[in-house]
């Protein structure tokens, strides 16, 4: 299989009432480069194609190659390929989708070695490398591995990024699902962000791993 062969399957697969409507979720995205491939079948490309093809194919022309770049990479088995790769790819990533579906699943097995590059991410100033490092704090550090360092990590971040405060409030939304006593003084100091204080305790107010009694006092910390 060629990289030519990988985006005739694309087309072949192509949605086009599914290609508008992504294309208004993502709108750092030129729409002439969204074919309109959905999910469930890129996942499933991603495990047919020769990954390399996609790997060495930087920068890619549409949407769905840096989908189906973030599908194979979160399929590497070894970590210090996958970082690498990883490392390779966040310059390219462009756009929240690709960002929040990019997911190595060899990272759960090495969280302490994952640490100093999720800081690394965080401190690039890159808005989507550095959504990416947060979604790898909420997603491997608010169960057994918490430490409120890795809160005071996020809550440090300052950015008028639209995507880096959604993430960092995603962050604070669902430590306060998982950890509520820990991160609760964040929101009653105000220590965040402002953009992202206000749309956390929004979140969290919709969550339903929050019980009521503890909705009632973010309310009061709108």
């Amino acid at each position: 299989m060629k990289k030519q062969d990988i985006i005739n399957r694309l087309y072949e697969l192509r949605d086009e009432k599914y290609r508008d409507f992504q294309a208004k979720l993502i709108p750092s995205v030129d729409p002439e480069t969204i074919i309109g491939v959905r999910t469930p079948d890129l996942r499933r490309l991603a495990k047919l194609i020769d990954a390399h093809l996609i790997f060495e194919g930087l920068p890619h022309k549409y949407f769905e190659e840096n989908q189906l770049h973030a599908f194979a990479l979160s399929l590497i088995k070894d970590f210090d390929e996958c970082v690498h790769k990883t490392d390779e790819f966040l310059p390219f990533v462009d756009n929240w989708a690709t960002c929040d579906q990019l997911s190595p699943k060899v990272f759960k097995k090495h969280r302490a070695e994952l640490l100093p590059f999720i800081d690394r991410w965080i401190d690039s100033g890159e808005t989507y490398t550095v959504r990416f490092g947060i979604g790898m704090l909420m997603e491997h550090f608010l169960d057994e591995d918490f430490d409120p360092r890795y809160a005071e990590r996020v809550a440090a971040v300052k950015s008028d990024e639209y995507y880096v405060n959604m993430m960092a409030a995603w962050y604070f939304a669902t430590a306060l699902a998982k950890r509520y006593d820990s991160v609760l003084p964040f929101i009653e100091e105000r220590r965040l962000y402002p953009d992202v204080h206000k749309k956390a305790v929004q979140k969290a107010l919709e969550s339903y791993r929050i019980p009521p009694d503890r909705k009632e006092k973010l309310r009061t910390l709108r």
